[in-house]
């Protein structure tokens, strides 16, 4: 799915948004490539999730635009959406339905050829494939992140955007979705991972950005060991 006239792949421009007169966001840009992981950090309350909802069109900015492939993201464009893979705090799994029908069913929405085969590669890729008949109820915490994440990836996004996505995994988990990662950005993806520690996707992402008040505090390419970018990120904050 290319992008239209040469576009990012992600485009956000001038994003604002305020709870009353807080400003939640403050006229944020991002820029997203082929092949670029973006990881933003960040004190609690920076913005960052928020910034994710946006990115994802859950949430309209009061003030900017989004473009995904070169399209609006508010204009409703289909080609913008289907682009879009998301791992929110809500795994966004029916506790009435197995997670092979859960997955099928997201097959379905993104019109996905064969939904129930592209739901058991989308499990079995997750290490999830003897859990294919089991409820997102029954699985524990790290689990359910794993078929969480198997949702967000199944459809083949352009553009991935990931809160928190290592919570609750075991160290097996969290590598394998770090080689899942690294082996979907040489494929060209563009991936924004919101994180609160970095030490869990410093090999993976290709710049980091640090929000503090709704507001970059400071953005560069990641060269070197976390411990050497440490001292500026609590220059950063603060802290």
């Amino acid at each position: 799915m290319p992008s239209c006239d040469g576009a990012p792949l992600l485009d956000a421009r001038g994003l604002l948004r305020s709870i009353g007169r807080f400003p939640v966001l403050h006229y944020i840009n991002l820029t997203l490539a082929p092949g670029e992981a973006l990881a933003v950090a960040g004190p609690n309350g920076a913005g960052k999730s928020t910034l994710l909802r946006i990115l994802a069109g859950l949430m309209r900015p009061a003030a900017g635009d989004v473009r995904v492939l070169g399209h609006a993201l508010a204009e409703g464009a289909p080609q913008a959406r289907r682009a879009i893979g998301l791992l929110s705090h809500q795994s966004l799994l029916y506790d009435d339905l197995t997670l092979l029908e859960n997955l099928a069913f997201t097959a379905r929405l993104y019109g996905l050829p064969a939904p129930a085969d592209a739901a058991r590669d989308a499990l079995a890729e997750a290490g999830l494939a003897a859990r294919a008949h089991d409820s997102p109820r029954k699985l524990s915490r790290g689990l359910l992140q794993r078929a969480a994440i198997a949702r967000a990836l199944l459809h083949r996004p352009r553009v991935l955007l990931l809160d928190e996505p290592f919570t609750a995994l075991d160290a097996a988990s969290a590598d394998r979705l770090r080689d899942l990662l690294r082996a979907r950005l040489a494929e060209g993806l563009g991936l924004v991972i919101v994180t609160h520690n970095l030490a869990e996707v410093w090999d993976v992402a290709t710049r980091v950005a640090v929000l503090v008040g709704g507001r970059w505090a400071g953005e560069e390419p990641v060269a070197g060991p976390l411990t050497a970018f440490l001292p500026r990120y609590r220059e950063w904050t603060g802290g």
